[in-house]
């Protein structure tokens, strides 16, 4: 069997949350079945070597975000999908198509499915419910998350009833969605030895929280923690100090930088000595949506992880987490782990076990060799 695959975000490098997932079934895939990837792009990007691909076409993404909203405001379709509706990609897609003749799609993303060709079946791993993270959102814009909302469901369930299955990152976003066609479970992992503990740098931030700071879950996180929370800590830990580390930060989040004990780094070259040299790593997520790769990566990293329900969610750790609905209970919690770092290196230990046990890719991904021969 040989396989399309379709992603609206080119999955290499792999070093945000979407990227990774797609980069790493896509490794997983091309290891056993020649794949052929038609990706969007946003920059100049070329495949990495090592996967293997039988072929690769990326498509420049040309479509700005508010040309994309004043389209689909128009049209009345989702601004989800009007973003990524360029012609030029479902040409590209129809050219490979007629000369690989792939047997079936793999899509990764619900915006990718209006490209797959009618006569083609396909897979489609829908990731998250994008449509119920959309609901959650709140503030000015909340009548057009509505309304993204609403229709963005109503798209998902009639391409979930057209695929041949739908997939979801976790079972708790596989139970939010509901019986709409053949949903599967086919969850994240992580890299073992990328994600290793490590030596402690010097003089590191007692606090670190890592991830994509153009992201408005992570803004809004950040943004609750350094208003709510580290105060609190401050009160009991005067120089305890918070390390914002992800590329993109906005302007709310470099304002963050005035404040007491924080830092924002904006990109780093490589995440992991910051968090090893962290007390305690947060999560403090309110809009969250499947399985952070933010909180498994600090549980591979051996570090122990304070995080809000939402962003805990979906993963099985043990009870190596510290889950914290409110701004006095993860205060607490990331106090006292400043407070003794050798229990916090007990908890980070056991929790790099607990992922050693559950999330490694090849486990992660075995679900889906079984969902494809199925459907061969």
């Amino acid at each position: 069997m040989s396989l399309l695959f379709l992603a609206h975000r080119a999955p290499f490098a792999p070093d945000r949350g979407d990227r990774i997932r797609s980069y790493h079934i896509l490794r997983h895939l091309a290891a056993r079945m020649p794949v052929h990837l038609v990706t969007f792009a946003g920059e100049a990007v070329e495949a990495v070597p090592e996967l293997g691909l039988a072929s690769c076409t990326v498509v420049p993404r040309t479509r700005s975000r508010a040309r994309a909203l004043g389209q689909a405001l128009a049209t009345g379709r989702p601004v989800s999908l009007t973003a990524f509706a360029e012609p030029a990609f479902g040409a590209t897609v129809a050219d490979v198509v007629a000369r690989h003749r792939p047997d079936r799609a793999f899509v990764f993303s619900g915006q990718m499915a209006p490209h797959v060709p009618a006569e083609m079946r396909f897979v489609m791993d829908f990731c998250d419910v994008d449509s119920a993270k959309f609901a959650a959102m709140g503030g000015p814009l909340s009548p057009l998350y509505r309304r993204e909302a609403r229709l963005l469901a109503a798209y998902e369930r009639a391409v979930a009833v057209r695929a041949e299955a739908a997939v979801f990152v976790s079972a708790a976003e596989a139970a939010l969605f509901g019986a709409h066609g053949r949903v599967r479970v086919v969850e994240n992992g992580v890299d073992m030895a990328f994600w290793c503990p490590g030596a402690s740098p010097a003089g590191a931030p007692e606090i670190v929280f890592s991830g994509q700071m153009n992201y408005a879950p992570n803004v809004e996180a950040v943004r609750w923690f350094v208003d709510a929370v580290l105060p609190k800590v401050r009160d009991v830990h005067p120089d305890a100090r918070f390390a914002i580390v992800g590329r993109a930060p906005g302007a709310a989040v470099r304002a963050l930088a005035a404040r007491p004990g924080v830092l924002v780094t904006g990109a780093v070259e490589d995440v992991r000595p910051w968090l090893r040299g962290a007390a305690v790593a947060v999560a403090p997520l309110r809009i969250a949506r499947g399985v952070q790769n933010k909180v498994l990566e600090a549980m591979a990293t051996a570090r122990p992880v304070v995080a809000t329900p939402d962003a805990a969610q979906g993963i099985e750790h043990g009870g190596t987490v510290t889950v914290a609905a409110d701004a006095e209970g993860f205060a607490a919690a990331v106090s006292a782990l400043i407070g003794d770092r050798a229990a916090g290196d007990r908890h980070g230990l056991a929790a790099r076990r607990q992922v050693e046990r559950r999330y490694g890719w090849e486990a992660a991904l075995a679900p889906l060799d079984a969902l494809l021969d199925a459907a061969a």
